[in-house]
């Protein structure tokens, strides 16, 4: 794949590890309990969020590339018929294996990257529309479903223990106080009350 600053492939894989290092971020440094926590009616918690997006990296590059899957457990995982499977891991994991199987899940997708090109064949059995595709529109496809996953993983973090910001170098959010955060929290909650009533 040509590596070369501002082209196609080089843009493609900066936006997808930008989005893998916000869910790392996210997914780091909490106790076992906080990072299996359900924190919605559907169980979304931050070691589900983790399993699946380690899965499908292994499905996309590898399933959908026609490229052996390497790691024994994610081949069971992608032989499962249980549309849920994936944001359940094993009990018997710990946070930090989660997270490993995710670092290595990319290791094992960028490897794939390192050898194939943008127009690399791929099928994916479980589209509808584009079943037969490429490379590069499974590199779109996994930068969006990342980043939607990584803002579920915002929320999801900040309700747990309030960590918020997109990573340590780059917060992307202004320096407020915690004051501040509430007078502005205060502000949408009025504004919010307002309306009750209104349908």
């Amino acid at each position: 794949m040509d590596s070369t600053p501002n082209s196609t492939a080089a843009r493609l894989r900066e936006y997808l590890n930008d989005a893998r290092q916000a869910v790392i971020f996210k997914s780091g440094q909490l106790t076992e309990e906080l990072a299996r926590r359900p924190m919605t009616a559907t169980g979304t918690h931050i070691l589900g969020v983790v399993h699946h997006l380690a899965i499908t990296e292994y499905g996309y590059f590898g399933l959908c590339l026609n490229r052996p899957v390497d790691d024994p457990y994610a081949r069971k995982m992608l032989e499962l018929d249980d549309p849920q499977a994936d944001f359940i891991p094993p009990a018997d994991f710990s946070a930090q294996q989660v997270i490993d199987l995710y670092q290595r899940a990319i290791e094992f997708a960028d490897a794939g990257f390192d050898k194939l090109e943008l127009a690399s064949p791929a099928e994916v059995p479980w589209w509808v529309r584009h079943r037969q595709t490429t490379l590069e529109r499974l590199m779109v496809h996994m930068i969006a479903e990342t980043s939607r996953h990584a803002g579920h993983l915002d929320i999801v973090r900040e309700l747990l223990d309030g960590q918020v910001g997109l990573r340590p170098e780059a917060p992307n959010l202004p320096d407020y106080t915690a004051r501040q955060w509430q007078e502005q929290r205060d502000r949408l909650q009025q504004a919010a009350d307002s309306k009750r009533g209104s349908g």
